[in-house]
């Protein structure tokens, strides 16, 4: 286990040591499964699995976490969609796979508004914009803005791929500026910050939890944040709109879903249990200094943003030019 992930778990020992009382017969009374659609290590692998240990001791049963990779995650989720509805299955689900997919994708193998039963968001991850401190001299967001207006052929910017948050928000924000933005797709941050180091790329709009080790040994520059606010370890980088660019507030949020017919007891006890996991204040601080914000929602808050988000995902597609099959 990494020092993070066992300093997160001591964190919120106190609030959750005491035992869990259940009525016999009472979801759960065995063992739950939480597909994750993507592989081992990632923020999103190691935020479930921060939940799985937080929510043992609440719910008295161990959740047991398994990788579904693939197709932008969309394995993952169709075996979620595709599960036994009895409570036992558990899916994480990112705005991506709700929203953003439909408009991505020519065809998914799952419905997210029928074959999916929110229970309810887990965390929210902002997008950061960041450039490399050796590399690009610009200092706030209006400097790189005028230096990709300047520089011919505009502006590289990478992302995890084709379709991710990192890819849209490039997309969306090279749109914005009107210069022509080269997104350049890999495999993931552990990619992309190597080829901005080495000056072969210009710029990332990418999970600012990827990027905080870097932004905080001087290496790379954070411009601005992509949340509603000021992030709370990081108060000298401004919002994208206190920056000059209203009306782009980007989350790569994501939370827990069953399959849909899953009986309603099941996901009442879970909504309760996560309630209780970001209650405690410790566990809330450790998440916002990797980058990431534990929040609670109730299911129809969870569809509601979905439904809210899906224009600003839909035109960022359309700009992008993405398309996969």
């Amino acid at each position: 286990m990494s020092t993070t992930r066992r300093t997160m778990l001591a964190a919120g020992a106190g609030l959750l040591a005491a035992p869990a009382v259940q009525a016999q017969g009472e979801w759960p009374n065995k063992p739950v499964r939480i597909i994750v659609p993507w592989p081992p290590g990632g923020s999103t692998d190691v935020l479930v699995r921060l939940y799985a240990e937080l929510l043992q001791p609440i719910l008295g049963q161990p959740f047991v976490i398994e990788n579904r990779p693939g197709a932008g995650g969309n394995i993952g989720i169709d075996a979620t969609a595709k599960a036994t509805p009895d409570g036992y299955t558990l899916g994480i689900a990112s705005v991506g796979h709700l929203v953003i997919n439909n408009f991505l994708y020519a065809r998914l193998p799952y419905d997210p508004a029928k074959d999916l039963m929110p229970v309810g968001i887990a965390w929210d991850l902002p997008n950061v914009v960041v450039v490399s401190s050796q590399h690009n001299p610009s200092r706030s967001l209006a400097d790189f803005i005028a230096w990709c207006r300047a520089k011919r052929g505009g502006f590289t910017y990478g992302s995890p791929g084709v379709g991710t948050t990192g890819h849209l928000t490039g997309a969306l924000f090279a749109s914005r500026i009107n210069v022509e933005g080269t997104h350049v797709p890999f495999r993931g941050a552990a990619q992309i910050i190597p080829a901005m180091l080495s000056g072969d790329l210009d710029s990332a709009l990418d999970n600012l939890a990827s990027y905080v080790p870097v932004i905080q040994e001087g290496r790379m520059r954070a411009l601005a944040v992509t949340s509603a606010a000021r992030w709370p370890t990081m108060q000298d980088v401004p919002t994208m709109a206190e920056a000059g660019m209203p009306n782009f507030v980007v989350s790569s949020w994501q939370g827990f879903v069953f399959p849909a017919g899953t009986p309603r007891a099941a996901i009442e006890r879970l909504n309760g249990a996560l309630r209780r996991v970001v209650s405690d204040q410790a566990v809330k601080d450790r998440f916002i200094r990797i980058g990431a914000e534990a929040v609670w929602s109730t299911p129809e808050e969870m569809i509601a943003r979905a439904q809210a988000e899906r224009p600003m995902w839909q035109e960022a597609v359309r700009v992008s030019g993405a398309r996969l099959e």
